[in-house]
């Protein structure tokens, strides 16, 4: 899928239902991040959830009508809890308390919510939030154990201040972590089965204790790509010099700084990658004879520094490449085709993603980018500007197809 965040859901139906509890008003959020992504949203409302959180609320933010009743005259006549439930991708229940769980464990429907998860054919997504010691009853244990048998997919709650005055497990999780669980059990998974190593970030290397030779990236795009990847089932190991982004949900991550750690690191993981794309701004040059302490200013003199080259890790992962397809990035500021081309070549790559770093929306720090994608076959495709997660889905498109073609 290569849309971008707007695009991420779009087109796809799902049905959220809503239980009574104080994290109902995080559920609104939740819908909040649904239909940003392009998401149609149905929620179905039990008349406790309507204690905590009007049904205007959910109406206004999904831009459809509320479900809270078997009765409706009108609204079983436009549509029904059967049709409601048939034209569902997925269900969502956020949050799902200890009654709900054990209604659809035992098979009861007595209400629109529990009716509708009966005629239901789509996937189950259970977000339960409650106290922690009803959390650890063994009779909810065993509710879940019996769902998650027969398939539903169970989000569990988090370590923290309850609103009861507890401490325990049961806290609802946060929504953004809530919508990449949807996002997962959406996403189509045409990397399932692979492993997938990508470098991000910058490399850091030292000068003295306080002072380093470095760049801009960001590693907005390496973490794009790494996320996109384990939306599509791989197996994701994200190698990733010094960035301040949160670490994406379900991949293996490893925190290095200079490009010595990342060599090492992506060259003991190659092993197990069945594709590598290297979206690393790695350092060229490092201080050959780092200070020991911190440099002081003394008088109005300039300052030499002896540099010596890094080693080129995408060199070596190309050269140890055997059946992985093996992605380099190129980015320019001038001359971008010739050297996207020559780096192509010079250095047996599958895929080399070219990128002119001075242009607007475009290289470091950027939520977009503007690239071409130059790849070994000699197709070039150049993409306008888009946001990072829409190229990440551009490249993995490429990766998926050649892993297709090497089976």
């Amino acid at each position: 899928m290569s849309g971008g965040p707007k695009q991420r859901l779009q087109g796809k139906q799902i049905v959220l239902g809503v239980c009574g509890g104080i994290a109902v008003y995080k559920a609104v959020e939740l819908l909040r991040l649904l239909t940003k992504a392009g998401a149609e949203v149905s929620v179905v409302m039990t008349a406790n959830a309507r204690r905590f959180v009007s049904e205007l609320t959910f109406q206004t933010l999904s831009n459809n009508p509320v479900y809270t009743g078997m009765f409706d005259s009108v609204r079983e006549r436009e549509i029904g809890h059967i049709a409601l439930a048939e034209r569902a991708d997925l269900f969502v229940i956020a949050p799902a308390t200890a009654n709900l769980i054990g209604k659809v464990a035992c098979g009861i429907a007595d209400d629109l919510l529990s009716t509708t998860l009966m005629a239901a054919q789509a996937p189950l997504l259970l977000v339960p939030a409650m106290n922690v010691h009803m959390w650890e009853n063994p009779i909810l244990q065993g509710n879940l154990k019996k769902l998650s048998d027969l398939g539903c997919h169970v989000l569990e709650p988090e370590v923290g201040a309850l609103a009861c005055g507890a401490e325990g497990k049961g806290k609802f999780p946060d929504p953004q972590r809530i919508f990449e669980a949807v996002e997962t059990l959406l996403h189509e998974r045409d990397l399932a089965g692979e492993t997938v190593l990508v470098g991000a970030g910058p490399t850091l290397e030292k000068i003295d204790p306080v002072r380093y030779i470095g760049n801009f990236s960001s590693g907005r795009m390496g973490y794009a790509l790494a996320r996109a990847a384990h939306l599509r089932g791989a197996r994701v190991i994200l190698v990733s010099g010094p960035t301040a982004l949160p670490p994406p949900g379900g991949v293996d991550l490893v925190a290095v700084t200079s490009a010595d750690q990342m060599r090492k690191t992506m060259l003991d993981a190659l092993e197990e990658a069945t594709a590598v794309i290297m979206a690393a701004a790695v350092a060229d040059y490092r201080v050959a004879e780092p200070y020991s302490q911190k440099l002081k200013k003394e008088g109005a003199g300039g300052l030499t520094l002896k540099l010596e080259r890094t080693p080129d890790i995408l060199q070596e992962l190309s050269e140890r490449k055997g059946e992985r397809i093996v992605v380099g990035f190129a980015a320019e500021s001038e001359n971008l085709l010739e050297n996207a081309r020559r780096k192509l070549a010079a250095k047996n790559l599958d895929l080399v993603v070219a990128n002119d770093v001075t242009l607007a929306g475009a290289g470091f720090g950027a939520d977009t980018n503007i690239v071409t994608l130059l790849a070994a076959d000699g197709s070039e495709e150049s993409l306008p500007c888009l946001p990072k997660e829409a190229v990440a889905g551009h490249i993995l498109d490429r990766v998926a197809a050649a892993l297709r073609r090497r089976r």
